[in-house]
């Protein structure tokens, strides 16, 4: 079974609870902009925008912040973003993996050095961290919509390594990260919503944490994940029950 970091878990849950927030709105707005204006505006045409639009509806955004978002890419947007990987150690020395999208990559990369620094942990080259990770196309579910078994199966059939089953929250397929939107298409013939669907960096090696000091490790990674550019913060960490 493919290493799985309890963040995400942990993430998954906050998500939930704070999807309304303005600023999850506001970076997934950013992804579909960024989606359209590197492909077809057609979300059937764009693999990544489609993915985008998905992720957007599940956090419950409305269809008018859909269509500016699209129509943003459109009118010519000038700010030029790029997607740029920042890595290092935080509380504990726990793997991090930072991914943004940018339009200024100076004040980002001081933003997340100064995180690193604040928190007792070490900013990293690329490469210094995510050794500890594998790069894999990741599709989530929503737990209730579809049973364990007929998921798995369907994962199965389209071509995943892997299906994870978080009792209660969600299913988590693995596949090859160059194949992640062909399993979703066949997917999508079945299952009509998704949580999110996109390359991630899953954890091959685990750092094990106390359950008590979860809290400080929690709170790093969410003043990360708050910072305006961080569109994804991964980590190694385990808690241990």
């Amino acid at each position: 079974m493919a290493g799985h970091s309890h963040w995400a878990g942990i993430k998954h849950k906050k998500g939930k609870a704070d999807k309304i927030r303005s600023k999850i709105f506001s970076k997934l707005s950013r992804e579909i902009t960024v989606a359209a204006k590197l492909g077809d505006k057609n979300p059937e045409m764009n693999p990544r925008l489609r993915a985008a639009i998905q992720s957007a509806r599940g956090a419950n955004m409305p269809k008018d912040n859909i269509d500016r978002a699209i129509e943003k890419s459109e009118i010519g947007d000038q700010s030029n973003f790029e997607s740029i990987r920042y890595e290092g150690f935080g509380p504990k020395n726990i793997a991090v993996i930072v991914d943004t999208l940018t339009d200024n990559k100076n004040r980002t990369a001081s933003s997340i050095r100064t995180l690193f620094q604040k928190n007792g942990g070490s900013f990293g080259a690329q490469g210094s961290s995510s050794h500890n990770f594998k790069q894999m196309g990741v599709i989530k579910i929503d737990y209730n919509l579809i049973s364990e078994e007929k998921v798995f199966e369907l994962a199965l059939d389209a071509g995943a390594e892997d299906c994870i089953s978080y009792r209660k929250d969600f299913h988590e397929i693995h596949c090859e990260k160059v194949n992640v939107y062909k399993v979703k298409k066949l997917l999508e013939g079945q299952i009509a919503t998704f949580i999110s669907t996109g390359i991630e960096w899953v954890p091959i090696v685990h750092i094990e944490v106390e359950k008590n000091q979860q809290q400080e490790i929690v709170s790093f990674l969410e003043s990360m994940e708050d910072v305006d550019d961080v569109q994804n913060v991964y980590s190694n960490v385990k808690f241990k029950d």
